[in-house]
Order: structure tokens, then C-alpha cells, then sequence
């Protein structure tokens, strides 16, 4: 992915704050929390790699999809490797 090299910063740092999310879900287990608390925790989480999928996602149509300099067969290949990354990510 190339072309995040100009927002690579941003994406880190975000990257970043998913694994201390995670890593409190984990310290939350191990000192017992209560069930919600670990549930909230996890819903953070899920929220913020959503975010994060969709940020990327957004990167790849706008780079490899609807990118107009693009010839005809990087278009179509750049919307099956959309394609294939979504449904592994819906599963």
C-alpha cells in the first residue's frame, strides 16, 4: 500500500491505540473485571478496527478503483482484491 505512505503517521498512531485497547481487554481478563466492563472493552475495540477498515478501504477504491489515470484491468483488479478482502472481513 504505497500510497499510504503520506498518511502513514496517522494510521500508525491508530494502529497503535487498537493494540493498548486490546491490551486492556486483556489485563481486564486477567484481573477479573466484571463481564461488562470486558464486553465494553471489546466493543471499543471492534469499533476502532472498523474504523480503521474503513479508512483503508476508502484508500484502496480511491488508489486502485476510481483512481482516473488507472487503466481498465488495474480497475478490475483493484476491485477484486476489494472484493476478496471484504468478504474475509464480513466473515
Amino acid at each position: 500500500m504505497a500510497h499510504l505512505k503520506s498518511h502513514k503517521d496517522p494510521i500508525l498512531a491508530r494502529v497503535r491505540r487498537i493494540a493498548g485497547q486490546i491490551a486492556a481487554v486483556e489485563r481486564a481478563i486477567e484481573e477479573e473485571a466484571g463481564c461488562s466492563t470486558v464486553l465494553h472493552q471489546v466493543a471499543g475495540a471492534r469499533g476502532a478496527i472498523n474504523g480503521l477498515m474503513d479508512e483503508l478501504i476508502e484508500e484502496h477504491v480511491r488508489e486502485h478503483v476510481a483512481h482516473p489515470g488507472l487503466a481498465q484491468a488495474e480497475r478490475e483488479a483493484g476491485a477484486e482484491e476489494l472484493i476478496a478482502a471484504i468478504r474475509r472481513y464480513a466473515k
